[in-house]
């Protein structure tokens, strides 16, 4: 399910130097022999990373004349001819310029090297550069970049100063005081009534910032960790970086949960204040752009506008000892529970821990739940629908570590495990894998549980592979009506994180059940979010040759020289295209720096069938990077960089 950013800001925003970027932008976008007034009469758009040499490799020709007599050449980094080929059939017409997008098939080409494509016929255009490498080789420097971008995004004392010159931000934060729920009007635009303090002080310094601003959330923190948590039991690929940072996601998800009164905080900031142009009495995260270290710097007392920016407001899920929304309870439990996993054969101690943490989270799970799941605040920011699907993945993980532990529990925690599956299946709130549904991560792992699993359970193992079947035929007949075939609707939020969710869900389909029908389909949704699209350019900061240089970050785009090379959020993962109509509404702040220097749109000529896509500071609809984002992604690298027998494993 689509996520809503409601945000003031929207968030996002890195920056390299304006003039690189004008012209660097615009070269990539348009390719050689480019008609300025309409776009070139045709473009190769290629996965700019590369592919395996087994796999099936596909690239697009997007032509505004009739290119079914065109043929292509692939070149190695000599310039020697190593491929011919000619065009496929039409997959269909992409915007009133772009009438036909053709295949270009190579999969015959194998040998590692660097490669271009070359088009000849009615048409000419020739391709950026891409690889043809080992797996490992091939996701290894993305898993590498992914990492750094978790780095970019440490709050708290504990930062990487060599990532975008950070520096200690909201140290505040080690003092925070806990306040009740608070009241939002209907449309969750402006606060409706002060905020009243309940308890405190807390330390919840640390974490990640959530995205291109400084609120931390529990919903989106534990979903990342896990993420990062899976990456790290699936294959050392990622190697210490990655295990370091996923222990960082934890050790501030610890903070979160206070074992002693059984208390979940959800979120720590303010993300909306009481006027929605930050000119009240309150004023919040997403009214000011800036530095993070600046809040820690701002003079404040009770009652100044600025008071909560700098003093961060911490709220909870629920009073202490109450029921937790359970999509909450679940996917948190599932957190600390894949921790003790990987902890159980190095620190036993720890890891039981770990597991009575998770235990203690699980059981508080609210599973009569109201209309309305506990997510953020305000609820907008991040809307659920399926809470199922989180107790199963809880239950599962709790299961597998108890496992590991030699916990009795483990057997009644796998039967509730297939429980919630069961609840899952036959609910009308089915998705497929991003921050709103893990349920794909649930099954795969629930899946190994049964096959070693000797009593009777409300779930079957095929029901269970029937409904990652389900999620992958959705996304298979959404591709087949798509000339890139992406398996995503990028007329909504969140195209790009939902095009990985699918390509890892088919991994994980082909390690549970040794079917490899979804392989080809995994590949492809790869290649459309690495540049394989219409747009031509990857959504993953870094990767390939055309990426997003003016995400809407604000410390990326406050933290480089605009006279030189600027700083890049390297590895972040973007929202990429959304509907077209909702890029009329850029952000704008005074202290933003401009990106790209001339405000042009170079990409607006590739738009079509509704989606659009914009590399601008201020478009935070498609150039806002994320920790679920770019989670998800990882996810999906480290599972094709991971030989099929490693990855399999669940612990």
């Amino acid at each position: 399910m689509a996520r809503i950013r409601n945000h003031a800001i929207g968030m996002t925003a890195a920056v390299l130097a304006a003039t690189v970027l004008a012209a660097g932008c615009v070269q990539s976008a348009q390719g050689a022999g480019a008609d300025l007034a309409g776009g070139p009469r045709a473009v190769v758009r290629v996965d700019q990373v590369g592919y395996t040499p087994g796999e099936t490799k596909q690239a697009y020709l997007m032509t505004s004349v009739s290119a079914s007599k065109a043929s292509f050449t692939v070149r190695d980094a000599d310039g020697k001819e190593v491929l011919k080929g000619k065009a496929g059939t039409s997959t269909g017409g992409w915007n009133s310029r772009y009438k036909a997008v053709h295949t270009l098939d190579l999969s015959p080409l194998t040998e590692p090297g660097d490669y271009r494509i070359e088009v000849s016929g009615p048409v000419t255009a020739t391709s950026p550069t891409f690889r043809i490498a080992a797996a490992d080789e091939l996701f290894g420097k993305l898993i590498q970049d992914n990492v750094r971008f978790f780095q970019a995004q440490r709050d708290g004392a504990d930062v990487i100063p060599s990532e975008l010159q950070r520096k200690p931000s909201h140290l505040a934060d080690r003092q925070a005081t806990v306040y009740d729920t608070p009241a939002y009007a209907d449309d969750e635009t402006v606060l409706t009534a002060p905020l009243k303090r309940v308890a405190g002080p807390v330390d919840v310094a640390g974490g990640w910032n959530d995205a291109g601003d400084f609120l931390k959330f529990t919903h989106t923190a534990s979903y990342s960790t896990a993420g990062l948590l899976l990456a790290q039991r699936t294959t050392p690929v990622g190697g210490k970086e990655l295990a370091a940072e996923a222990r960082h996601g934890l050790d501030w998800l610890d903070k979160m949960w206070d074992d002693t009164s059984r208390t979940l905080y959800l979120q720590v900031g303010l993300g909306k204040g009481d006027s929605d142009d930050g000119s009240g009495k309150v004023r919040s995260d997403h009214d000011v752009w800036r530095l993070p270290e600046a809040d820690d710097a701002l003079n404040v007392k009770p009652g100044d506008p600025d008071y909560l920016i700098k003093h961060r407001p911490v709220f909870r899920a629920a009073p202490p000892g109450k029921p937790i929304s359970p999509n909450l309870a679940g996917r948190v439990a599932a957190t600390f529970a894949l921790a003790a996993q990987l902890d159980a054969a190095d620190n036993p101690e720890r890891a039981h821990n770990e597991l009575e943490k998770a235990a203690h989270i699980y059981a508080l799970a609210d599973t009569n739940p109201g209309d309305q799941l506990v997510t953020a605040f305000p609820h907008g920011f991040y809307p659920e629908a399926s809470w199922q699907d989180d107790m199963e993945f809880g239950a599962t993980q709790l299961a597998l570590a108890g496992q590991t532990l030699n916990d009795s529990r483990a057997t009644a925690w796998t039967r509730q495990a297939a429980h919630w599956a069961k609840q899952y299946v036959t609910s009308d709130s089915l998705g497929t894998l991003g921050l709103g549904d893990v349920s794909a991560l649930a099954h795969a792992d629930l899946a190994h549980l049964l096959d070693n699993n000797a009593t009777s359970t409300e779930v079957t193992r095929e029901q269970l592979v029937a409904d990652l079947k389900r999620q992958l035929d959705d996304g298979s007949t959404r591709a087949a009506r798509d000339p890139f075939r992406a398996g995503a609707v990028y007329t909504d939020f969140d195209s790009v994180p939902h095009i990985f969710g699918l390509a890892a869900t088919a991994q994980l389909y082909e390690r549970v059940t040794g079917d490899s029908r979804y392989d080809a389909f995994a590949t492809q949704q790869r290649n459309w979010a690495l540049g394989a699209n219409a747009w031509g350019s990857s959504f993953v900061i870094g990767a390939g040759t055309t990426f997003p240089h003016c995400p809407e970050h604000q410390a990326a785009n406050l933290a480089g020289d605009l006279n030189g090379e600027g700083d890049i959020l390297l590895g972040g993962v973007v929202n990429g295209p959304n509907a077209a109509a909702k890029l009329k509404d850029l952000n704008s702040f005074p202290t933003m720096r401009k990106c790209p220097s001339d405000q042009a749109n170079p990409f607006a000529v590739f738009d079509g069938r509704g989606g659009g896509f914009m590399d601008h500071v201020g478009a935070w609809q498609t150039v806002e990077s994320a920790d679920d984002f770019t989670a998800t992604a990882l996810l999906d690298f480290t599972l094709a960089a991971a030989p099929h027998n490693e990855s399999s494993k669940a612990n």
